[in-house]
């Protein structure tokens, strides 16, 4: 982009509210979305706890995979546990990147919005 074209900031005031928090923070410090970075780390902490319960839930199914119809022998037994953990590893990072992605692609209004104590203004740190 060359310095001629405007950006998707030009479009907004100099002071915008975030959309998950309801704080009203410059437009530097929001992404395209209009979400804060603490909103942004809370949605991406958020999302990995269902990306581990993803690949939890895939290993289980995986290793009971290997039990049931592979039935594997106690001479390579190491093999089989490393590719259920690593199977719960991968998982839960794919987890954790379709969740985030869902939470931003729904992108809910206000879901961590806290109301500010009464005679504070929003938006006052």
């Amino acid at each position: 982009m060359s310095r001629n074209e405007p950006s998707w900031r030009d479009r907004y005031p100099d002071e915008v509210t975030c959309i998950r928090c309801l704080e009203v923070k410059d437009v530097m410090e929001l992404d395209r979305l209009l979400w804060c970075e603490r909103c942004r780390r809370r949605a991406r902490d958020r999302a990995g706890w269902w990306g581990w319960l993803f690949g939890l839930i895939l290993a289980a199914c995986v290793a009971v995979y290997i039990w049931l119809v592979i039935r594997p022998t106690d001479l390579v037994i190491g093999g089989w546990i490393a590719t259920v953990l690593a199977t719960a590893w991968l998982g839960s990072k794919l987890g954790r990147e379709v969740a985030y992605g869902v939470m931003r692609f729904k992108n809910s209004k206000a879901v961590d919005a806290v109301p500010p104590p009464p005679g504070e203004a929003p938006g006052e740190d």
